[in-house]
């Protein structure tokens, strides 16, 4: 396989079709899958005849993400409700393996959405995207196009960055149902994408995927970090590097508290555990 961004994807292995285990964080549901797993679910389900079955969608978990829902039970029983929650960040991966989920890897937003474009092009599964910039969705368009020749793009929407009229959200709708598209990729960032996502079951005929920030890495707008860093979970202090304005009060806010959380709930299961 072909290279995007510096990021290969792991070797196709025979998957699951099944759902798969499943801790909490705080509350959130966490699942326990690999890449091939997760993409066979989002490809089965991409593939059902009944538009209405087909509407679901999926939330890729950070510890941004995760303390997004900490803080808000809205935000947490939107993302439990989700058809899949993928352990995007490295210590969600450490705390599932730590709860006996030894099989569990890393499911990357970005990587994922590479899978997904793999094998929706091979069964002949149309796509759309949604988020970004017109720029970003021209490069990220021929960006997919040139590693998935096969890859149908039926519609691709740059909405305005603040809010949307009911009009003009009844109009996206209608072009993403009409384009005949069985994925989605929502790129409007954490946690606006998963609350898009879920306001719009029912209402697109798609498997949603909220890739945030996987637009701009694949469009070259913006550097991921180093697979080994990636490996390390450090690719928060990468990003913060490059981006510290905007990103330095969700790391600095979130990743302590992400520790204090899993620690105490750690101790309270080891409690729980002792005669």
């Amino acid at each position: 396989m072909s290279q995007v961004q510096g990021s290969s994807l792991p070797a196709s292995t025979p998957a699951p079709t099944t759902a798969p285990g499943s801790i909490h964080i705080g509350g959130m549901r966490i699942d326990a899958g690999t890449y091939a797993s997760s993409t066979a679910l989002i490809t089965r389900w991409a593939a059902e005849p009944d538009g209405q079955a087909r509407s679901r969608y999926v939330a890729i978990a950070n510890v941004h993400l995760t303390m997004e829902a900490h803080d808000s039970d809205e935000y947490r029983a939107l993302i439990n409700q989700s058809a899949l929650v993928t352990s995007d960040g490295m210590p969600l991966v450490w705390v599932l393996r730590r709860r006996g989920h030894h099989a569990a890897e890393r499911v990357y937003g970005p990587t994922l959405m590479l899978h997904v474009c793999e094998a929706a092009a091979t069964q002949g599964l149309p796509v759309a995207l949604f988020g970004g910039s017109p720029d970003v969705l021209a490069q990220l368009t021929r960006t997919l196009l040139a590693r998935f020749p096969k890859l149908s793009i039926a519609c691709a929407i740059s909405p305005p960055f603040g809010p949307i009229s009911p009009e003009l959200d009844a109009d996206y709708c209608e072009q993403l149902k009409r384009s005949g598209a069985r994925i989605l990729f929502v790129g409007l960032g954490c946690p606006k994408q998963e609350r898009w996502m879920a306001a719009h079951q029912g209402r697109i005929p798609a498997v949603m995927l909220g890739v945030g920030a996987a637009f701009n890495f694949h469009a070259g707008h913006v550097r991921q970090a180093p697979a080994w860093m990636q490996r390390l979970g450090l690719e928060w202090a990468f990003r913060l590097a490059m981006e510290p304005r905007r990103l330095w009060r969700r790391y600095l806010w979130h990743n302590p508290r992400f520790i204090a959380l899993v620690l105490r709930e750690h101790f309270s299961r080891t409690r729980s555990t002792q005669p």
